[in-house]
């Protein structure tokens, strides 16, 4: 995906004649940078381990949109350590019968979902603890927010900057001058595009 269009290019100080190409491949740095396909909605199918006797999962991609599919794998326990476990008399049937270790099917709907991407699934029917869960789900955003179409123009000036003639800011009389970083994505990008980085990938 594009972050910037040939219309934005004048508003984030770019000239109007800058290669398309260009932006492209800024896009694509920020993709890289962020450890994400698109900032723009798609979809995401995460396979996460539940916290012993959690309940809730924290999704690597953020904004959610929507919850298309999930399922919950139920935790297998060996019989010698069952009688240790405050198990009711239905959960140790149940997993006596073999449900422990099969996927269990959740509505969708059930889910509660949090601001920051945390996700709250429903206890299943038997009680059974999960051990992870497979969610299937859209999340990114359908307008790309202000920062990011700053931080694309930035990694584009970055690019066009040349050795002799990055010189951002300089003072004859006090004999300083500023370059551009050597880096496309400089500290103020990196700053700018934080906060749209996946959660769990480092």
């Amino acid at each position: 995906m594009v972050y910037l269009q040939p219309g934005d290019y004048a508003l984030n100080g770019l000239d109007d004649e800058t290669p398309d190409a260009l932006v492209a491949a800024a896009s694509a740095l920020i993709d890289a940078f962020c450890r994400r396909a698109s900032l723009g909605v798609i979809s995401y199918v995460e396979r996460l381990r539940f916290a012993r006797d959690g309940r809730t999962l924290r999704l690597s991609y953020g904004p959610v949109v929507a919850i298309t599919a999930c399922r919950t794998r139920l935790r297998r326990m060996r019989p010698d350590r069952w009688s240790a476990m405050p198990f009711t008399q239905l959960q140790a049937d149940a997993m006596a019968f073999g449900l422990g270790g099969t996927w269990n099917t959740i509505d969708p709907t059930t889910l509660s979902i949090s601001v920051d991407g945390e996700a709250e699934l429903p206890t299943n029917l038997l009680g059974v603890p999960a051990d992870e869960a497979e969610i299937t789900y859209t999340a990114g955003y359908a307008t790309i927010p202000a920062p990011v179409q700053m931080a694309c123009a930035q990694i584009v000036r970055n690019a066009q900057s040349t050795p002799g003639l990055n010189v951002k800011r300089q003072h004859v009389d006090a004999l300083e001058m500023d370059y551009f970083s050597n880096t496309l994505l400089d500290a103020d990008v990196q700053r700018l595009l934080q906060p749209y980085c996946a959660t769990r990938l480092g």
